[in-house]
């Protein structure tokens, strides 16, 4: 257990992130034109869009992602090892970050990079957080879901309120370079988002190398590739128990939130999300 690494109001998981890293990410760190950044809040299907992104570039041909670590393959901005990797890889890049809006590097703002955000209902994303960070040793360590709960609604979790973090990257939800995607709309037809990625990254794919890059990003076969699965972890950064890919389904807040909960949850969500546009979130 560690306790978080606080940056301008925002915990950051420790063994992962420097202040000093962060900042120059921020200040010096060159987005170009021709990258690609994924963009997500924690545990919103971070991994399986990064998947899909992967298998678009080859075509479908998983040679790639069955022999490279997702994340050397998508490097992250935040973590200090992927940063160097970033700023020493020529040609376009397939960056990742969970970095919420003001920390993120100033350059992209006014750069062409093409962004995809990943959304997914926040009330799972609380239940895979707790069982995620649980088995995490770069964070504070939740001793239950009733304490993790209290914890998310304040924000005082890995990379802070993920009402703070969606609001702010969905001010950018107009601009020609920024898609965004939901974890529900993925889980209920995949075959279509990863079309609509295709189309907005301007690739083409055939049927067959489509229906490739479906079978290859499946729940099944992400849990058995140990180049997506996140067995490669360090026993310093998480204990050996550490499960990934737990479930993979959307609504299985159901089953762990109690009726007061879920009545309190809501309250906070009309609140905090009020103003965006009815059917912008899949799950309400």
């Amino acid at each position: 257990m560690s306790d978080y690494l606080w940056f301008e109001g925002i915990p950051l998981p420790t063994a992962e992130n420097q202040k000093e890293k962060i900042e120059e990410s921020r200040d010096k760190l060159v987005i170009r034109d021709e990258d690609t950044v994924i963009l997500t809040y924690p545990k919103s299907g971070t991994n399986w869009l990064i998947e899909i992104v992967c298998l678009i570039q080859t075509k479908g041909d998983p040679t790639w992602i069955q022999s490279v670590p997702i994340w050397d393959r998508s490097p992250w901005i935040e973590s200090p090892d992927g940063y160097q990797k970033l700023i020493n890889k020529e040609g376009p890049r397939i960056i990742i970050s969970h970095l919420p809006f003001h920390l993120f590097p100033k350059s992209f703002f006014s750069s062409k990079a093409k962004v995809i955000y990943l959304i997914r209902n926040p009330r799972d994303v609380l239940v895979s957080g707790y069982f995620f960070w649980s088995k995490m040793k770069v964070v504070k360590n939740p001793e239950s879901l009733r304490t993790y709960f209290e914890w998310f609604l304040k924000g005082n979790v890995a990379y802070g309120s993920w009402f703070e973090h969606t609001r702010a990257w969905l001010s950018m939800r107009e601009r020609d370079n920024f898609l965004l995607l939901s974890y529900e709309d993925m889980k209920k037809d995949a075959k279509s988002t990863i079309k609509k990625i295709c189309d907005f990254l301007g690739k083409k794919l055939e049927p067959d190398e489509l229906d490739m890059v479906l079978k290859y990003s499946s729940f099944q076969a992400m849990k058995e590739n140990n180049m997506s699965n996140y067995s490669l972890v360090p026993e310093d950064m998480a204990s050996k128990d550490l499960v990934l890919l737990r479930k993979g389904m959307a609504g299985d807040w159901k089953n762990h939130f109690t009726v007061a909960q879920a009545e309190a949850f809501d309250k906070v969500f009309q609140e905090k999300m009020a103003g965006f546009p009815p059917g912008l979130f899949p799950w309400e």
